[in-house]
């Protein structure tokens, strides 16, 4: 695995490679996203606490993923277009990867490696899930679309939220608010 995640091979959702090395220093909140889920309109909480926060080193990265009933079918181009036209997204969005199964991405692998457990209320969200006879995965595993990672400006993966958990729920503000103190 590697050693941090800024060395882990990423690409923008415009197709150019990238790393989330360049947001050395700052604080992250790294969300698997998807334009056809019930949780979508979390774009727009996203949005707001990007807003809100981003003037204290707060960076908000979307990558969209297919793995959860094929609720984020589209390209790369019409993710984009989507998102900005549905909710104004401005924040770093990123090309479309997995985030469970044999085809992972190594910067989920390594999310999940270092915070297994998600806050928040999975269990809430598994018995939602299970209403519509879907069986959530097993932690560690990623849930759902729109599970949570917070990232401290020193790379280290602070914090996981489940996906029920909203953009403006306090205990995400709270823990934002506090990886944003710490320099």
């Amino acid at each position: 695995m590697t050693s941090s995640i800024y060395d882990i091979p990423v690409t923008k959702i415009t197709g150019e490679a990238a790393s989330l090395g360049e947001f050395k220093g700052k604080v992250l909140l790294v969300v698997n996203v998807a334009s056809k889920c019930g949780l979508t309109p979390q774009y727009e909480g996203l949005e707001n606490l990007y807003e809100r926060f981003r003037g204290q080193g707060l960076v908000v990265a979307g990558f969209p993923a297919n793995d959860f009933k094929a609720q984020e079918p589209g390209t790369n181009d019409e993710i984009q277009s989507f998102c900005t036209l549905n909710y104004g997204v401005k924040f770093p969005m990123f090309g479309k990867i997995a985030v469970t199964g044999a085809e992972k991405h190594p910067l989920y692998a390594s999310l999940i490696a270092a915070q297994p457990t998600a806050k928040g209320d999975p269990a809430g969200w598994a018995a939602v899930l299970k209403q519509h006879n879907i069986d959530a995965n097993p932690a560690p595993e990623i849930q759902w679309n729109f599970e949570k990672f917070i990232v401290s400006r020193d790379g280290k993966v602070a914090a996981r939220f489940a996906p029920n958990t909203a953009p403006d729920a306090p205990e995400l503000i709270a823990a934002v608010e506090s990886e944003l103190a710490k320099s």
